[in-house]
């Protein structure tokens, strides 16, 4: 009996020595204590969210601005993982971590709080990009694109840099050996910087945007979906995405027909060759006066307009009509050209002719003799 006693008490003892020894030479009581205080500070972050960010929102909406809408959605989530900062920070001052333990506990608590402030640095630049755009007179939208993610790829980088800092780690040398890497790299990826390049080269002289369709021979038709780094999507008229490299649109030559004012209608009206004069001039001013007086059709001196006797052909005699239609949308233009169609058909058949079609006249001269004369003519 007196046995298990002792045992029991040497177990106790156990228990006491380790609950003061605890991890790291804190115990046990302290470590509880500090996660207490921990979840203090996260049970204030969710109360901080569901009351004053609530309150935040409900008084942004009724602003007319929006720029502090812009400036709530930049500062809610930092400031939410401020609280877990600040639990943290707390909790680790409580157990007083001493040497190398100290220091790694301070330098964790340095590291949180960069990561709050760039953060919202990095959701800043959101909001900055949308006052930016009113330089789009100046700068394309494409261009404010590749600044706003130059911008935040800065700001990671700062970030990064300042917490590998903070831990005692130089970022120069990095930076001096990635320099030396990058050289390596640049001699094997020279299509990736030339991609850059004709990217940026795309951009600045503006030969095309989002939304355009546009035309390069042999590469790819179709609308521009995005202008990336090193390659642009572009949705071809059957759906299919394209990626094309941005040193094709560079060097090659780019028809943009979003680019057009107006859009042009090129025909040849071959008439027949039994059509009189009076018939054709009826033709030609019956044309011209339906180009002239309908509004779908650009006027000179704005545009050319033409409806000319052109050339007589092999089988019919063509008349040339060639306009440009005001809108430049393909489904309108369409429109736009069947009717001018059908009202072409009726000039034509009202004037009293039709349409010429491929067709050739044989002549003959003399025909051969029947058998019966050829005979009779070697007798003679």
């Amino acid at each position: 009996m007196q046995s298990t006693l002792d045992n029991l008490g040497n177990y106790w003892k156990l228990i006491v020595d380790v609950w003061r020894t605890g991890v790291f030479g804190h115990n046990i009581g302290d470590i509880l204590v500090a996660i207490v205080i921990f979840g203090f500070f996260y049970v204030l972050r969710g109360l901080f969210t569901r009351f004053v960010i609530a309150i935040a929102d409900r008084w942004v909406e009724r602003t007319e601005t929006k720029i502090d809408d812009y400036i709530r959605d930049a500062i809610k989530s930092p400031l939410r993982f401020l609280f877990l900062a600040l639990g943290f920070f707390f909790a680790t001052e409580y157990m007083h971590f001493e040497d190398t333990a100290g220091q790694i506990a301070e330098n964790l608590n340095r590291s949180l709080i960069i990561v709050a402030i760039f953060w919202a640095i990095y959701n800043c630049v959101g909001p900055v990009s949308q006052g930016l755009r009113l330089l789009e007179r100046v700068l394309t939208p494409e261009i404010l694109d590749w600044l706003v993610a130059g911008a935040k790829t800065a700001v990671v980088l700062i970030a990064g840099a300042t917490i590998l800092q903070t831990w005692g780690i130089q970022v120069a040398p990095i930076i001096a050996g990635l320099g030396l890497f990058g050289v390596a790299v640049a001699l094997g990826a020279q299509d990736l910087f030339k991609n850059l390049i004709g990217g940026m080269s795309i951009l600045i002289e503006r030969r095309f945007g989002i939304g355009d369709w546009i035309k390069v021979d042999g590469v790819v038709e179709g609308t521009v979906e995005r202008i990336g780094f090193r390659s642009t999507l572009v949705r071809q008229f059957d759906r299919a995405p394209v990626y094309v490299p941005n040193q094709k649109l560079s060097d090659n030559s780019v028809v943009n027909y979003s680019a057009m004012t107006a859009r042009r209608i090129s025909w040849k009206i071959g008439v027949e060759y039994r059509t009189t004069h009076d018939q054709l001039r009826r033709i030609v001013a019956d044309i011209e006066n339906y180009l002239t007086s309908t509004e779908d059709f650009v006027q000179p001196p704005l545009a050319p307009l033409f409806v000319r006797v052109d050339s007589f052909n092999d089988s019919s005699i063509d008349i040339m009509v060639y306009c440009f239609t005001k809108t430049t949308v393909w489904g309108e233009w369409l429109a736009v050209k069947e009717a001018l169609a059908y009202r072409i058909k009726q000039i034509v058949e009202g004037a009293g002719t039709g349409f010429a079609f491929p067709s050739q006249s044989v002549y003959v001269e003399t025909l051969p003799l029947p058998a019966e004369d050829v005979v009779a003519a070697r007798k003679a």
